[in-house]
């Protein structure tokens, strides 16, 4: 019989949460730590993952995943990990034509290199050992594009398909691979957005909730694919976007 009521519990496992110094990040190894699980918060700012390793009475671990012997070095260190969650990005707000080199290079280093690297250092480990659960964080831009986003869609598109290319490689050793693909959510990485006032509403208002996540919104669905109670999910993308990607348009036409 299965026990439904231990569902989300994540007791006697290892979460590694990168990115946990701030936003979605942080929310993700509270919520992990609240269902039971050892986490261990990793930012390359470890004075931010220490203060969430404190909420989260988790350890804290510096990493900087644009260093691709940080990474290898880390999988080895922290042993056996059976969750591996990853929230770290970055985007340049700029139109294609107007892209440098260097921007776009920057943009997909840490958003789709850097991805690639974690899932290959610490999915090894979990096929070995048959079992763990691997989440990264897309973007509803991995769907829907506007002016200004098109670098950024383009790595959350291609960090979609990596994904699931994870999940079809690592399946038959035990492992799921997922996707997160949050809508608007106020992190530091939005916090341009947010000082503009009609620029904020207008993105409150494209959702069908018409308002913005919070990061701790984004914490269950870590939590449901960390956990048993997703046991048979793997190659998904879950939208946790307030309706986003459900709305067309805002306009409510007379009926």
């Amino acid at each position: 019989m299965t026990a439904y009521a231990d569902l989300f519990r994540l007791d006697g496992r290892r979460a590694l949460v990168v990115g946990a110094g701030s936003g979605i990040g942080r929310e993700s190894a509270r919520a992990l730590a609240a269902h039971g699980a050892e986490v261990i918060c990793a930012d390359i700012d470890v004075s931010t993952a220490a203060r969430t390793a404190e909420l989260a009475s988790a350890v804290a671990y510096p990493l900087d995943v644009l260093d691709p012997d940080a990474v290898t070095r880390a999988a080895r260190e922290l042993g056996h990990v059976d969750v591996l969650v990853f929230t770290a990005a970055t985007n340049v707000r700029k139109r294609l034509l107007d892209y440098t080199e260097e921007e776009f290079d920057r943009v997909v280093e840490l958003n789709l290199a850097a991805s690639f690297r974690l899932v290959r250092a610490f999915g090894a480990g979990m096929a070995q050992r048959g079992r763990g659960s691997i989440i990264g964080f897309a973007s509803i831009r991995a769907f829907t594009v506007e002016p200004g986003q098109g670098v950024y869609s383009a790595t959350k598109s291609g960090l979609v398909q990596l994904l699931r290319t994870a999940a079809a490689e690592l399946g038959p050793q035990g492992v799921r691979v997922n996707a997160i693909a949050p809508g608007v959510v106020e992190t530091p990485l939005t916090a341009q957005i947010k000082a503009d006032p009609a620029w904020y509403a207008a993105y409150a208002a494209k959702s069908a909730l018409g308002r913005w996540a919070q990061p701790g919104e984004l914490a269950g669905a870590v939590v449901y694919l960390a956990s048993d109670a997703a046991s048979f999910v793997t190659g998904s993308c879950l939208l946790v976007d307030g309706g986003w990607t459900a709305v067309d348009g805002r306009f409510d036409p007379p009926t």
